[in-house]
């Protein structure tokens, strides 16, 4: 789950991480109000959206009054802010971020990920803050450090050192550079992150570090042990068809093919999608419909299917074992016979009673075509999209 930068900076202050003071606000007003209890005579006005490179896009502007400050939140609020990350449609700002500004001497870049290769939590860190990490990894790789940390012990000092001195640091930043990496750690796990970063993480005039930007993305799979957290999802921020995957507990992400993918579990959804290029088509998303499937779930993600202009085909791939393929039949009966179908729909199961599943596709009357084999569907259901381009 992406959340924005004020939450986030919420998050990591928590844990001792330092940021600038700053306030969030929804309109023109709240802006101003926001600088005017901060105090001080400069101040930056944020853009708050889910997507990187707002500060080249325009995202993010100093104020040296509060009527700037007006005029800075009036020209943010409501507008199409259209970054690297957001796509040609761009996102609407509906939040902005008033903080402190602060002059500063370096720029760092600071960030943890789950590393699966390792089964760890991995902290890098690059002296070229305030970019993308990824342009400094296309080109200048070499200027990446990286550290593995051991999840039975954490995080340790010697690490963080280590990382400090070699971005260039001296004694006193190091020691600062390791409180940071201890409560940035700290947090990561406590809130069960998948990436955290701080870029740029900044020297400040004062030879003090700061995070002056700060990402935090939380697990999904984390979440049941953070209903508070839950609370900082903006809906706003999310495709309308993943918002309501999510509603009922659907893993949706849309992706650019032509062929509707409805499988449950994860790993037979990746090999699905795999197989579907394999003879030739594109897979339209990943939708995990989970072990429990019932007829509200199954409705749910076909109507999120079909309101994906691109689908051509869609291809159901489920395997009975929580649930009955018979069970799973009927619910894509009465799923289907509830919505209006206008792609070719391809049916294969497998599993517990799949031959009672089969003939009940096989005699509902409607419109579908099922399938024996994982290939069998894949072909089926690329011919279908093919036919209908």
């Amino acid at each position: 789950m992406l959340i924005h930068e004020y939450q986030a900076k919420e998050l990591l202050a928590q844990h001792g991480v330092p940021v600038p003071e700053g306030r969030p606000a929804f309109t023109v007003a709240e802006a101003v109000d926001a600088a005017e209890h901060l105090g001080g005579e400069r101040w930056a006005v944020k853009a708050q959206i889910h997507a990187g490179g707002r500060g080249k896009a325009g995202g993010v502007q100093v104020a040296d009054s509060l009527d700037e400050v007006r005029a800075r939140a009036d020209g943010l609020l409501e507008r199409e802010l259209v970054t690297e990350q957001t796509g040609s449609r761009g996102r609407t700002v509906r939040r902005l971020l008033v903080e402190k500004a602060h002059g500063f001497t370096r720029e760092l870049y600071v960030g943890a990920v789950v590393d699966r290769h390792v089964d760890s939590v991995v902290f890098m860190a690059s002296s070229e803050g305030g970019v993308e990490i990824e342009e400094v990894a296309r080109h200048n790789p070499q200027k990446i450090l990286k550290t593995t940390v051991d999840p039975a012990v954490g995080l340790q000092p010697f690490q963080a050192r280590k990382l400090g001195f070699g971005l260039g640091m001296d004694w006193p930043q190091v020691k600062q550079f390791t409180k940071i990496l201890t409560a940035l750690y700290r947090a990561f796990i406590d809130k069960d992150a998948s990436l955290v970063e701080l870029n740029p993480l900044v020297l400040t005039d004062g030879d003090e570090l700061l995070a002056l930007d700060a990402k935090f993305n939380l697990d999904d799979n984390g979440l049941i042990r953070h209903p508070q957290l839950r609370e900082l999802r903006d809906p706003n921020e999310e495709e309308d068809k993943e918002h309501e995957a999510h509603a009922f507990g659907l893993n949706y992400i849309a992706l650019e093919g032509n062929i509707g993918c409805m499988v449950n579990g994860a790993g037979l959804a990746m090999a699905t999608m795999d197989i579907i290029k394999l003879y030739g088509g594109e897979p339209a998303n990943f939708l995990d419909v989970g072990g429990g499937t019932s007829v509200e779930r199954v409705t749910a993600a076909f109507r999120i299917l079909l309101s994906d202009a691109n689908v051509e085909a869609i291809l159901v791939n489920i395997f009975g074992g929580i649930v009955r393929c018979d069970v799973i039949a009927e619910g894509i009966i009465a799923a289907v016979q509830g919505i209006e179908m206008t792609v070719p729909l391809v049916v294969r199961l497998e599993g517990t009673n799949v031959e009672q599943g089969r003939r009940m596709l096989e005699e509902s009357g409607l419109d579908l075509i099922t399938a024996t084999t994982l290939a069998d569907a894949a072909d089926k259901a690329v011919a279908a999209g093919k036919d209908m381009a």
